[in-house]
């Protein structure tokens, strides 16, 4: 008999989507022409699937078509957005904001520029996840050229004030550049309303493939290249277009958009259902992150005291559940998360985070065998950690 699988980890990866599979397939076979080669027929339905990928993309966050570029996936479009500003600007400046909370695609990047000379600002959040935006306004200086800061957080799911972040940089003219990448398919995302310059996204956060992302560029911002090459992307990237993959991203993104209000009411109330539940059946329990519309729809983080993160993943597999610890591109270090870290939980309380992830995949029985699974786990784990006997003993000597 199979094992009930459990798949609660929506946030790392989700499922290619049998439209967006069915869309891509005949670019891999008949009609597979390199659209740098475009004096063929061969190559002219490639081009004519990209240009049409692209519109779609476009449409998904109110854009122009001609402002979306194709890449490798979220972490290159971070990467590009940052250090392709920086080095085009660096004429007018060198200060860079950003937060302590972002992905390693954004932090590594500037600590790579802080390395060739840019000075970077790390702003803090709150114990939501939550920056200040007195505290971006009083960050902002006459040689800032980038603030970039994330549009939701991918282990809290803590959803910052986007439009208003871009309202401010607007006004002091300063280039504004959000990874969405975990936002994206969740939350309406506009660009033109929202004050976005830059925009990052991975299609295989909404069930699309993976190896292919996206960065929408704001006419008129100036941009070095990341990838030097042919002249794909209108200049802007050299290398061949991954046609499948583009025209994977174009359809996943239509149809996240298309079902976006329904499905964010759906995984809104089994999130909330599922933190509820846990928390009322398991005592000393911490909800990392926000609540409410500040957090994601998706996404449920929690602190059980007294036990590390990774047993509980363990337990969970053998019942089947798939979960994580935190950010999936750091899942293999064991240092507490830099998120959980920045929000003041201590080393003790952040390693025993846990990241439940829903998604269109989830159902009520999904949630109800997790309410029925974990308290168990958790008990059962309690009672052999020492770290959980050292807890116990603080609360006695406390009412002392």
């Amino acid at each position: 008999m199979d094992r009930k699988v459990v798949y609660m980890d929506y946030s790392a990866t989700t499922y290619t989507k049998p439209e967006v599979l069915e869309e891509m397939l005949p670019y891999f076979t008949g009609k597979f022409g390199n659209p740098s080669s475009k004096f063929y027929s061969v190559s002219q339905d490639p081009i004519e699937a990209i240009d049409s990928a692209r519109e779609r993309v476009a449409k998904g966050i109110n854009s122009e078509k001609d402002e979306i570029y194709f890449t490798s996936g979220g972490s290159e479009a971070d990467n590009w957005a940052i250090k392709g500003v920086a080095f085009a600007n660096k004429n007018k400046g060198n200060h860079i904001i950003t937060t302590a909370i972002e992905h390693h695609a954004v932090l590594h990047s500037c600590e790579f520029l802080k390395r060739n000379g840019f000075e970077i600002t790390y702003l803090p959040v709150n114990d939501e996840g939550l920056i200040s935006l007195e505290d971006l306004k009083n960050a902002i200086k006459d040689n800032t050229i980038l603030v970039t800061i994330m549009f939701a957080n991918n282990e809290i799911g803590a959803i910052q004030s986007i439009k208003e972040i871009g309202k401010i940089c607007r006004e002091r003219k300063v280039l504004f550049h959000t990874d969405a990448v975990q936002a994206m398919g969740h939350v309406p995302i506009d660009v033109k309303d929202m004050n976005i310059d830059m925009l990052s996204m991975a299609g295989h956060k909404f069930y699309g493939p993976k190896g292919i992302g996206a960065l929408y560029i704001r006419k008129g911002v100036r941009i070095e290249n990341l990838i030097h090459g042919g002249g794909q992307e209108k200049g802007k990237r050299g290398t061949t277009e991954n046609v499948p993959g583009i025209v994977g991203i174009g359809k996943a993104i239509e149809l996240a958009t298309e079902h976006l209000y329904e499905e964010k009411e759906r995984l809104t109330k089994m999130r909330d259902r599922l933190i509820e539940g846990l928390m009322n059946k398991i005592p000393h329990t911490k909800l990392n992150g926000p609540t409410g519309d500040k957090r994601l729809p998706n996404n449920v983080n929690l602190s059980f005291i007294g036990i590390e993160g990774e047993t509980l993943l363990l337990d969970l597999d053998f019942e089947g559940v798939c979960a994580s610890t935190g950010s999936a591109c750091a899942s293999g270090s064991l240092d507490p998360s830099h998120v959980l870290l920045s929000i003041g939980l201590s080393h003790g309380i952040a390693h025993g985070s846990l990241r439940l992830t829903l998604g269109e995949g989830s159902t009520e029985e999904d949630v109800d065998y997790i309410l029925n699974t974990l308290p168990d786990i958790v008990k059962r784990r309690r009672e052999m950690s020492p770290y959980w006997e050292d807890y116990l003993k603080s609360l006695k000597e406390g009412e002392k």
